[in-house]
């Protein structure tokens, strides 16, 4: 025992050092980790160009209807000066003005016809202020007809908000949201989902290369197959998470460096940005986001996502190393591909909905399902799943991953050596019940 745990040690400091000494592994974890403040930074230094350099964009306003008066704003100028509407037109051909607005003659209670024109496209965000202006003009003038004065019906409108709360084991209270809870669920399941793939391809990448140039037959001389093959998978794991713990320490000293190089008043343009931005909306503040935040399981959370990232990326990457060893060619790996890549694009379509409904049939039935889980259970599991499905979701994981391990096994010991046939489906069933160490 001791003897094959010394093989399958060396197999994984040969994975890991092979990978990490690399170049190409040297840029992407230096550099992953700055394009996200790089992006927060631009972000920040387009707003404030844009707030520095807009200017007010007058619009002529032709109305046949003579019921609309708009009002300026810090953006956009409107001027009625009752011209024409090719006059208008006029006026935008000459840049005098940055378009015209048309409001034809019409039916309240069914506007058509209203137009803009300008010489460049318009913003979506013009055309929907605009729309939105027209829409509560219209809406007093129709209640103006019936004989309700707007005034008092916005006095009578009253907001309401529902603060959600959990009760603990012990009667505490916590602060909770459904939107920041799936978003930490679901980005945790992106981060597995892109674990599997991308380091689960390099093991079925690595099988394949070894295998045509012929080098795995003297590995197999001095150590088993299955050694081999858990020794590709650990040491690759090894490799991302070397590759995540530098990213997170990168990230958070790059963005603490932006955010202590940005101009102060940048940040707190685009602090009043957001601000407004919930106003209108009518979202929550900052000091709620950060009570939800806290009241959050941390613990649960941290040591739900350790286990199903380990246990998602075991499982699909023994079976992706069994599917390098099939076949003699990446391009051979197709019709091998499809059973594997299809549970986790699925778990990504299920996650998107569980926000609308995390404890119904489907979203729970998916949690459990072993090549489902490792996604669809960490988009639930700051919900607060109960406890049996929980359990009942990782010990079905862990059978799966040594059911898949020893199938894998079997699978990689036989197809490993083999060259020249492609493999099919009936192939593989035969290769599993070979006789033989693996």
């Amino acid at each position: 025992m001791r003897v094959a745990m010394h093989k399958v040690l060396l197999v994984i400091q040969r994975e890991y050092l092979a990978r990490v000494k690399k170049k190409s592994f040297l840029i992407a974890t230096l550099l992953t980790p700055l394009i996200f403040p790089a992006i927060m930074a631009v972000f920040v230094w387009i707003a404030v160009e844009e707030k520095e350099n807009q200017s007010l964009r007058v619009i002529e306003v032709v109305d046949e209807t003579g019921l609309f008066f708009m009002e300026s704003s810090e953006q956009y100028a409107f001027s009625s000066s009752g011209k024409s509407l090719e006059e208008a037109k006029a006026l935008v051909t000459k840049e005098e003005r940055y378009g015209v607005l048309y409001l034809p003659k019409m039916e309240l209670s069914a506007p058509q016809g209203i137009q803009f024109y300008g010489i460049e496209n318009p913003s979506t965000s013009l055309i929907g202020y605009l729309e939105g202006a027209l829409k509560r003009k219209i809406e007093d003038q129709r209640l103006y007809a019936k004989g309700i004065d707007p005034i008092v019906l916005k006095e009578i409108r009253t907001d309401v908000k529902i603060q959600s709360l959990t009760l603990g084991d012990a009667g505490e209270e916590k602060i909770t949201d459904a939107t920041v809870n799936y978003a930490i669920g679901f980005l945790s399941g992106i981060l597995i989902y892109l674990f599997i793939f991308i380091y689960g391809n390099q093991i079925m990448q690595g099988v394949i290369e070894e295998k045509s140039t012929r080098i795995v037959e003297i590995l197999v001389s001095s150590l088993k197959p299955f050694q081999l093959m858990m020794g590709k998978i650990l040491g690759i794991a090894l490799v991302g998470l070397t590759q995540f713990v530098i990213w997170a320490l990168l990230s958070g000293l790059a963005m603490a460096i932006v955010g202590g190089i940005m101009a102060p008043d940048a940040l707190e343009q685009a602090r009043q940005g957001s601000l407004q931005t919930q106003a209108e909306v009518g979202g929550i503040n900052t000091g709620e986001v950060l009570g939800m935040i806290a009241g959050i399981n941390w613990f649960v959370i941290l040591g739900s996502f350790v286990f199903f990232f380990l246990g998602g990326y075991l499982l699909y990457s023994s079976l992706l190393a069994a599917i390098g060893a099939a076949v003699d060619a990446e391009t051979d790996t197709q019709q091998f591909m499809l059973p594997v890549s299809l549970p986790l694009a699925f778990s990504l379509v299920i996650s998107m909905n569980i926000i609308k409904n995390p404890d119904g049939p489907w979203a729970t039935f998916f949690s459990i399902f072993p090549l489902t889980s490792p996604i669809v259970m960490m988009s639930r599991i700051a919900f607060n799943p109960p406890a049996w499905q929980v359990a009942l979701s990782m010990g079905l994981l862990v059978i799966t991953f040594v059911l898949s391990t020893w199938m894998a096994g079997r699978i990689y010991r036989t197809g490993i050596l083999m060259y020249g046939k492609k493999a099919s489906y009936r192939e593989l069933v035969k290769w599993l019940f070979y006789k033989g160490n693996a």
